[in-house]
């Protein structure tokens, strides 16, 4: 927390009530983290069973050029598939042969669901269990949904490791597991701050690759490093692992706090904790203060996008001096959520899921200095008069861990430092 804008003694938001909303709303393609998740596993293939659609918008979301050989690709449901006019299964089973023919690298095949595979109820799960059993052991065939018809668009990598967890071995093993997909030099610096303090042996999910993988069993503790991993917290628990409650590393306190939870876990005494965060800490600060000082008084609304919105809320609230007006989720995972609602600076509503004309109403009344929002609502608003951020560049930015920190309050400053220099040369 930065000394400078600590925040007043406050109750949290943890009593707030819930404002649940359930009406027209906005949301991404869950398909979108295939574009992180295929540079994170290195032997693993994703192959969307949709739409010429779906092709478009990943290539466009990856911008990979016509030379590259990325791995992802789409398996086209023509009009025969969608018509019932030719058998999809073996269509399918045709498209998964030539793939690993002509890839002997691939190890894990992910079989992603999308909205036309879903609309016409093809079942990937029977197909991917029938092609393990032909594929193995070279190949593990798995499938999951990265349908955006109902879910937000990080949901696709939660059901991704979701999908992952029932088919690692059983292990005894006392083990750390760090969940979730990072950039590999913000991996790097959590791991480096948790080995220096004599931690480990610490994995992660997802592994680079399978010879990379480990067991799961009562001796697994956990710590999420992505708000939206409710699935696969559930399957990791259904496994017997325990999670580490702690607020998410984003901004100094943040990173303290999932720190110094995971740190409590391992029995690392105060002394040594401090030995080995003092200076990263210094660092985070003083880059935060630098951002904050754009932010300081500032208000902000966030629409539900990412599920990155309460510990971001957090972090805006009491390490950059901001006041939250709304602070909207997709969802509000309790048991994933409830550190960061102890420590978010309470006034604001909180709200839950999202009717996006009643939602859009609020943030006109209220007027924010921001709006975090999602990519259909920020030209308009901004049209409008309103300061906006997208929300999508959150996920796609480092913004992890102490050295990410004056980043993360920089993706903030920056559009309200941009309407104030509009604003001046509108005046001149």
């Amino acid at each position: 927390m930065t000394d400078r804008f600590a925040p007043p003694p406050a109750r949290g938001c943890s009593a707030t009530p819930v404002l649940k909303e359930r009406g027209q709303h906005e949301v991404f393609c869950g398909l979108t983290g295939i574009i992180w998740l295929h540079r994170k596993m290195q032997d693993a293939f994703f192959l969307v069973v949709g739409s010429r659609t779906c092709a478009h918008l990943l290539q466009s979301a990856a911008g990979v050029m016509i030379f590259a050989e990325p791995r992802f690709a789409t398996a086209i449901l023509e009009e025969t598939d969608l018509a019932g006019l030719a058998d999809a299964q073996q269509e399918l089973d045709r498209v998964v042969r030539e793939l690993l023919e002509r890839r002997p690298d691939i190890k894990q095949l992910f079989l992603v669901g999308s909205c036309p595979s879903e609309v016409i109820k093809l079942d990937l799960a029977n197909a991917a269990e029938r092609m393990s059993a032909e594929f193995a052991p070279h190949v593990r065939v798995l499938n999951y949904s990265g349908s955006g018809i109902e879910t937000t668009f990080t949901q696709g990598e939660d059901a991704c490791l979701a999908a992952m967890v029932p088919v690692l071995p059983r292990s005894e093993a006392r083990e750390l597991l760090l969940v979730g997909a990072l950039p590999d030099v913000v991996e790097e610096q959590a791991v480096g701050l948790l080995e220096a303090m004599g931690i480990g042996p610490i994995r992660v999910l997802p592994a680079p690759n399978r010879e990379a993988e480990y067991g799961l069993g009562p001796g697994t503790v956990y710590a999420l490093t992505q708000p939206f991993l409710t699935d696969t917290h559930e399957a990791l628990s259904r496994r017997g692992a325990r999670h580490i409650s702690a607020p998410f590393p984003f901004g100094e306190e943040g990173t303290t706090a999932w720190l110094w939870a995971i740190a409590q876990e391992f029995g690392v005494s105060p002394k040594t904790f401090h030995a080995v965060t003092e200076k990263p800490r210094a660092r985070a600060r003083k880059a935060v203060a630098q951002a904050a000082e754009t932010l300081n008084g500032k208000s902000v609304f966030l629409f539900p996008d990412s599920q990155l919105e309460i510990p971001l809320a957090r972090f805006l609230t009491r390490e950059c001096g901001m006041t939250a007006i709304e602070v909207g989720a997709p969802f509000i995972h309790r048991a994933v959520m409830q550190a960061d609602l102890d420590l978010l600076c309470e006034g604001p509503t909180i709200a839950e899921g999202q009717d996006v004309d009643k939602q859009l109403d609020r943030c006109r009344a209220a007027s924010p200095d921001l709006t975090v929002c999602g990519l259909g609502l920020a030209n308009p608003l901004e049209a409008e008069g309103l300061t906006t951020k997208w929300a999508i560049e959150l996920v796609f930015t480092p913004v992890h861990f102490y050295e990410q920190a004056g980043d993360l309050a920089g993706l903030f400053s920056r559009p309200i430092r941009r309407r104030a220099l509009l604003d001046h040369e509108g005046a001149v």
